[in-house]
This record gives structure tokens, sequence and C-alpha cells, in this order.
């Protein structure tokens, strides 16, 4: 058989070519590069960065895989692409996604054991040179892809409990924009799903890569690293006694009356140690008060800024709202505006208008 026509449009040759060589380097600078080069004050999960770079090889190695069909076409050498592309890409994606969920460690090998049936098929198809088992392969990876998102949304629902049942700061940590990302995903693979020798569709495809390097570099550059729950503290939960009751005086004494809570990005290990608890028992003294430790330390900040409000207002000196947040704890201003119209029912702006009337 003839090479494709699509090798004979040199611009198209030249964006391919240049979005492998993206892919490589975006793979290499993840896994070799120490800091960051989008957000330097955050340091990134290790773990995430392998992925995502495994991710962005696979890539790279499929477009290799593709080219060389792309000079040598038949029936076998598709199928063959096609199924190595699920090997890859598949499992390297999952392993991306699952890895921003930092609230313990979750495996891939599921993933890889679901896809055999589809490795089968394909199998089968290569064998025999027929393309017609190809169809429910399709399927059943697109099913497989559906399954994985359901199973991302309880998980990422359990993971922002967890963020607020641990931190007081959610900067950095938040991954709701992740799902912007698994969106781009579905997207891609719908359109190599569909892609045909139409240049347009292949054309689509390139950016959509470039697309999907520059929002994964972001986000995990932009993910704090957190800490993970230990085996220990899991197996804790169901053979720890009742929760001490001193906790809420010590609570009283350390972090309200000593003003633990003004500490940037207090975390609930490092309140429990301070006021010489554990985190489990901390948190579940937050669960039976009906908050989160979140809502508990950023209630605490929103009323010393109330306090600091009043002094400046009463002693005529020069502030901005930001300022006086910062003062109270917050690291950044936006969480500070939305717990304050959350704990207050009102903005920042309207509040200090209705209070100066």
């Amino acid at each position: 058989m003839e090479e494709l026509a699509i090798l004979k449009d040199i611009f198209f040759v030249i964006l391919y070519g240049g979005v492998t060589m993206l892919d490589v380097v975006a793979a290499l600078y993840l896994l070799l590069r120490r800091g960051n080069a989008f957000a330097p004050e955050v340091t990134s999960p290790v773990r995430l960065r392998r992925w995502a770079s495994a991710f962005f090889m696979a890539t790279a190695v499929s477009h290799v895989f593709w080219l060389l069909y792309a000079f040598h076409p038949s029936t076998k050498a598709y199928l063959t692409v096609c199924a190595l592309d699920v090997l890859l890409l598949i499992p390297t994606m999952a392993g991306t996604m699952l890895a921003m969920l930092q609230d313990r460690r979750r495996k891939v090998w599921p993933i890889i054991v679901a896809l055999l049936p589809a490795v089968i098929l394909s199998a089968i198809c290569i064998i025999r040179g027929n393309e017609a088992l190809f169809t429910p392969v399709s399927i059943y990876i697109i099913s497989l892809y559906t399954a994985f998102i359901v199973y991302l949304l309880f998980a990422v629902r359990r993971y922002r409990r967890w963020l607020r049942d641990n931190y007081s700061d959610l900067e950095h940590k938040e991954i709701w924009q992740s799902f912007v990302i698994l969106a781009v995903f579905l997207l891609y693979f719908i359109g190599y799903s569909s892609s045909s020798e139409n240049p347009v569709p292949l054309y689509l495809l390139q950016l959509g890569n470039i697309l999907i390097v520059g929002l994964l570099l972001w986000r995990v550059e932009t993910l704090q690293q957190l800490g993970e729950t230990t085996l220990a503290e899991e197996g804790q939960k169901n053979s720890a006694p009742a929760i001490p009751s001193t906790i809420g005086p010590l609570l009283k004494k350390h972090c309200e009356e000593g003003q633990l809570y003004l500490q940037n990005d207090l975390t609930l290990a490092h309140l429990a140690q301070t006021i010489g608890t554990n985190r489990y028992y901390l948190s579940q003294h937050f669960a039976q008060q009906g908050i989160t430790y979140n809502a508990y330390i950023n209630g605490l900040r929103v009323r010393h800024f109330i306090r600091l409000y009043h002094e400046a207002v009463a002693n005529h000196r020069i502030f901005t709202a930001q300022q006086l947040a910062h003062e109270s704890g917050f690291h950044s201003y936006s969480t500070f505006s939305a717990t304050f119209k959350q704990n207050m029912g009102t903005t920042v702006t309207a509040w200090m208008r209705s209070v100066s009337e």
C-alpha cells in the first residue's frame, strides 16, 4: 500500500513533528526538573509529575507509531497501533488523574486489568487482520472511560471532604480544574477514535495535543504537594477509644486564645500536635460539632478580621480589606472573600458599608 496522502502536506508534517517533540520535552521537563517554572512557590507532587511525564512520553511514542503506519499502512498495522495506544495512553492518563487526588494512594492496576478484554479482542483482530471486532473494542473502551469518570466524581467528593477536614487554606489544593483536563482528554479520545485521512480532524487532533500539554503542565505545577493518610491512621479509625473531652478546652486555650489560627495554611496535623492529641481525635471532634476543620479555622479568622476592622475604624487607622484579611491569617483574599460571605451572609464590601452607616 502507498503512504497516506496526509504526509504530502508539509505543514501537517511540521506540526506533527513539533507536537511529538513538545511531548518529549514536556516529559523530560517534568521528570528531570526539581522546581516549578510556572509557580515557583508551589511544591508539586512527585508522583503526579512522574505520571504526567509517563503520559507525555506515551503520547510521543504513539505519534512515532502512527508515523510508521503512515509510511506503511495496512489493516494489521492500523490495528496494532490502536492496540498499543490503548495499552500506553489509557493507563498513563488514568494514573495522572488519580495522582491529583492526594488523600490516599489509588492504584492503577485495576484499570490495567479492566483493559485486558480490549487487549485480547485487539489481538484477535490483529491475528485475523479483520477490523470487525474493533467496533466492540471501541465501545468497551468508551464504557470503561465513562465508568472511570463516574468513579472519579465520587473520589473527588471524598477528596474535597478530606481537604476541608485537614487544611485551613485550600489555595493550590482544590482540583476542580482537573475536570477541565478530563473533559479535554475525553474530547481528544473521541476525536482520535473518529479521525480519518481527512486533514481537518488530523490538524485538530494535533492542536488538541498542544492544549493537553499546556493544561496538564499548568495543573501539575500549580497543585500543592500534600501529605497522604497513612495505613496506621486508617487502621486507627476502627480501634480508637472515645474522643478525649479535653480537646475542646485545649482548642480554646491554644488555637483561639493563643491565636494559632493566624498561621497561614495551618494544618490539622500541626494543630493536633500543638494541643497534644492526634489527627484522628481532632478530626472526630470537629465531626461531632458538625463542622469541618477548614470551617472552624476560617470562622475564627473571619471573627478576627471583624475585630481588626472595628479597632482600625476606632483608631482612625488607614487600612484595606486585603491587608486586614492577611493579618487575620488568610493567605488568599479570594479565599477570605468567599469565606466571609459564607459566614456573614453578605460580601465584605457590603458589610463594611453597612457597619459604617
